[in-house]
């Protein structure tokens, strides 16, 4: 009987993952089951294999998702973070392995020791970011470390962005993956992180004004803010002395500073719902956060109170969204302030047929060794094929593929609730990446810390 790997969620992410395991299905003898609640979205190629099963499933019902997770080899959880604990709770008691892309929520962290008593391995964060930053980091912090080196600092950067020849709207950016998790991104605490031995903190209000500016070889230049928490890693890295340690996303210049108009004005609030939204216009809808005035326009209004003049780099922004558009009208019922943004933005910043998508990743590490201090940069640039081969579905989904073959095999063999830090994890999956065109490219460069002066006298 054919080992059966079970696919739950078959949404943008799942394209590379699902060929990845077709394709080995004959050599290694797998049944791929894809559920999903609209499975008559799933490609008619992939339908029509002869190694698949499609079933539709609501993961809310209880007696079909346990069916189909008893009947399992090993389960791959690719839906929202938030419903990963119920198929979670019954992995483990099935005896099942399970992978997802997802952070690792509080739920899952108290698992551990249920996790660990039965021998399972549950592997999260195996995806882009968190994924292939955490394996590609480790293996150079490893290597670091093993010759004797102490850390001092590391900085890593992400961002899921568009290729060059697709970047045809003035932010420079289109949706690559969920949008709703762009439109609450650095929401729901302040964004920490430590630079130089001190401890820094970012409040929501002030996050996309606080950017760094990177430079990518060949590919221009970017700025990153920071993520929510850098330090929750720290002891995973083995980082508990570095000086520095900072997370963030990547952007184009000026996104951040034009994001910022949205967050001053409340656009991005999840907090509330506005119940007579549908059918409002875009309009009227920004007109909401504004001032009354007798006589000022909606346009006349947003300047003022947010002190934009009219020639402006961010008015033309504005402009390209439609943001004071009469005629354009909103369809989502009693919807927060950010679900209405995301759906004006999903009208303007959607993929098109021709266009692709474009990843980023950036490590910087700094260490002492032998008295002196140097520094190693990192980076990795992906493009994606066309909308729906992604570079985003590339870099989530294989190593979500490879990581669930290596448990399949046996060859990822340590029990518990993880992130793919281990060497067994990382040396097999970094290595098959490079074949897909994942690799990356290390540079000797001066180490300047934070404090450049001193160290150049």
């Amino acid at each position: 009987m054919s080992r059966r790997i079970l696919v739950i969620g078959a949404g943008k992410s799942t394209a590379y993952l699902i060929q990845y395991l077709l394709d080995r299905s004959e050599e290694q003898d797998l049944l791929v089951c894809i559920a999903d609640k609209q499975p008559e979205t799933i490609s008619e190629s992939i339908r029509n294999h002869q190694r698949t099963e499609i079933i539709a499933l609501d993961i809310s019902s209880a007696p079909e998702r346990r069916e189909a997770i008893e009947e399992a080899a090993i389960v791959i959880s690719m839906l929202p973070a938030r419903l990963h604990i119920e198929v979670a709770k019954d992995c483990l008691e099935f005896g099942k392995n399970l992978v997802t892309a997802s952070y690792v929520s509080k739920e899952m962290r108290e698992m551990d020791e249920q996790v660990r008593s039965k021998k399972l391995i549950f592997m999260n964060e195996i995806g882009l970011d968190p994924g292939i930053d955490h394996m590609s980091a480790m293996e150079v912090i490893d290597r670091i470390t093993k010759k004797g080196g102490k850390m001092l600092l590391f900085e890593s950067f992400t961002g899921g962005l568009v290729a060059p020849e697709s970047d045809t709207n003035l932010w420079n950016y289109k949706f690559t993956w969920n949008p709703r998790n762009v439109v609450v991104a650095g929401q729901g605490g302040a964004a920490k992180f430590i630079q130089e031995g001190t401890y820094k903190y970012i409040p929501y209000h002030k996050l996309f004004r606080r950017t760094e500016f990177l430079e990518i070889e060949g590919h221009g230049t970017f700025e990153a803010y920071a993520n929510r928490d850098s330090l929750s890693y720290r002891e995973a890295y083995g980082l508990d002395k570095a000086l520095t340690l900072y997370r963030g996303t990547m952007r184009r210049v000026g996104f951040s500073r034009a994001w910022n108009i949205f967050v001053q004005l409340g656009m991005t609030d999840d907090g509330y719902h506005i119940e007579n939204s549908e059918g409002m216009s875009y309009r009227e809808f920004t007109n909401l956060f504004l001032p009354y005035s007798p006589t000022d326009s909606v346009e006349l209004k947003l300047r003022h109170y947010l002190k934009i003049d009219q020639d402006d780099v961010i008015w033309g922004k504005l402009l390209e969204i439609n943001l004071f558009d009469a005629d354009k009208t909103i369809t989502t019922a009693n919807g927060t302030p950010a679900q209405i943004l995301q759906e004006i933005l999903e009208r303007s910043w959607t993929l098109g047929p021709e266009d692709r998508d474009m990843i980023v990743m950036y490590h910087k590490f700094g260490y002492e060794l032998n008295g002196k201090k140097y520094q190693l940069d990192s980076n990795t640039v992906v493009l994606g094929e066309n909308p729906k081969l992604t570079a985003m579905a590339k870099t989530v989904g294989l190593p979500v593929a490879m990581a669930c073959l290596l448990i399949l095999n046996g060859e990822i063999t340590q029990p518990g609730v993880q992130i793919p830090i281990h060497k067994e994890v990382y040396d097999p999956i970094l290595k098959e990446l490079k074949t897909y065109g994942v690799a990356f490219n290390e540079f000797e460069v001066p180490y300047l810390g934070y404090n450049p002066d001193s160290v150049a006298s």
